[in-house]
């Protein structure tokens, strides 16, 4: 089974770190997501920019919408994701709390569901 690990962060979180810390969370991260590969558990991982450089888009009734970011109502973020294969939520859990993040941040355990056609 599938399990997405979403690392949701403060907002403001980053733009607090200097950039030796925002080195080494790298870092932290990275080897993280070797370890996962390393034991055939990694599927895709990603870090996503600020919410600065996001959209947010709605179609209503024909009616395209689209807010710019960073949207000010917004106190957390996701920052990045490991997309991860185990075989219960139990491991699911038990891997995020090994992600580095889990020191600073929130890690979200979600079990990746069908699409329906």
């Amino acid at each position: 089974m599938a399990y997405l690990l979403l690392v949701v962060e403060p907002v403001e979180q980053r733009g607090r770190r200097t950039q030796e810390e925002g080195r080494e969370a790298y870092r932290q991260m990275a080897e993280f997501a070797d370890t996962l590969k390393a034991r055939g558990v990694l599927r895709a991982v990603e870090s996503l920019t600020s919410m600065k450089d996001a959209a947010r888009v709605t179609n209503a009734d024909g009616d395209t919408r689209v807010i710019d970011g960073p949207f000010a109502e917004a106190k957390e973020m996701i920052g990045g994701f490991f997309l991860i294969d185990c075989e219960t939520q139990a491991e699911a859990v038990a891997m995020a709390a090994e992600c580095p993040a889990a020191q600073w941040c929130t890690v979200e355990v979600r079990k990746i569901g069908p699409c329906y056609a």
